[in-house]
Order: structure tokens, then C-alpha cells, then sequence
């Protein structure tokens, strides 16, 4: 029986990308070092022709080019992973807030720590801005792709802002 999940690989300055769906929509985005990895991928089938959209959107977010991404995403997890994800989505480029700010958001407030291994989990990395998301006093808190590609992603959208003329961004409330 054929599988239902194809994928590409996507080259980037932050390594190689592993970009998967289900033929109409992005359902994870992985980086090549991930604490929740995307499982067992045998059966998968390989159609980069399929991903031609993610591709091109994102090499012009690398490029400093798009500041937001407009592709079907379906990534699965609990209702309220979902809705941790879709706040996610809401943050401005090249801003960032605290895990109880998005605790506050989905009306959750006392639910930080559970928003925390939310914004962990999330499969599709980079689309769904879960690096835009930083501790309490401001400081880089985990991130399945390492600190590192957290720290490389916040300053490459802080130099495109500035590059636009954007004002900087902080700390949004």
C-alpha cells in the first residue's frame, strides 16, 4: 500500500530541512537536529516537485524577502497544541514573546508550562514561528533545533527588519 506522506529535503543556512505532507498541505518541518524528530519515515515517498511552493517561500525567507509564509500547513497534535500553534502564527516577524504571553493569548494564563512543551513540539518549524518565543526576562529557552538555529533565526529576521527600515522589535506583551 502506497503511503499518504511525501516529502523533500530543502537546503537552508540553518542545514538541510525535512519538509513533509500529505499532498495538499505542509504537515512538518524539521530541522536536521530535533529533540521530537518526525518518527518512523519508512514508506515515505519522495516528490520534491510537491514541495516546489515551501521551497521557493522558504529560500525567499532566507533571502530576507518574505516575511510571511502563505502555504496549506495541517500539522497534527491535541486541540490544544492547535492552539498554541495558531497563536504562534500571530506573532509578528522578527518579534518575540514570553511563553505566558501566549499562555494569556489562548486564555490559558496559569497553562505556561504546558504551552512551553506546545511550542516544543510543534512540526512545522520556521512556518510556525515557535523560535519567536523566548523566556520570561527576554533569555533563549529551548528549542528543538538547537539554540543555536533559535539565535541565527532571530537575528537574520532582526537584520530584515532593519534592512525594510521596520522598527525594531522587542518584547511584545
Amino acid at each position: 500500500m502506497p503511503s499518504d506522506t511525501f516529502y523533500s529535503m530543502i537546503e537552508s543556512p540553518v542545514g538541510d530541512l525535512l519538509v513533509s505532507g500529505n499532498g495538499e498541505a505542509v504537515t512538518r518541518l524539521y530541522m536536521e537536529v530535533r529533540r521530537w524528530g518526525p518518527g518512523d519515515t519508512s514508506g515515505w515517498r519522495r516528490d520534491d516537485a510537491l514541495f516546489d511552493g515551501a521551497r521557493r517561500q522558504l529560500h525567499a525567507y532566507f533571502a530576507g524577502e518574505l516575511l510571511a509564509f502563505d502555504l496549506p500547513l495541517a500539522p497534527a497534535g491535541t486541540p490544544f497544541q492547535q492552539r498554541v500553534w495558531r497563536a504562534l502564527c500571530e506573532i509578528p516577524y522578527g518579534d518575540v514573546v514570553s511563553y505566558g504571553t501566549i499562555a494569556r493569548r489562548i486564555e490559558a494564563p496559569s497553562a505556561v508550562r504546558a504551552v512551553g512543551a506546545a511550542n516544543g513540539r510543534n512540526p512545522i518549524s520556521i512556518v510556525i514561528p515557535c523560535h519567536r518565543v523566548v523566556g520570561a526576562n527576554g533569555s533563549l529557552t529551548g528549542y528543538g533545533g538547537g539554540l543555536e538555529r533559535k539565535d541565527w533565526l532571530l537575528e537574520h529576521e532582526a537584520r530584515v527588519r532593519r534592512a525594510h527600515g521596520m522598527p525594531a522589535a522587542g518584547m511584545r506583551g
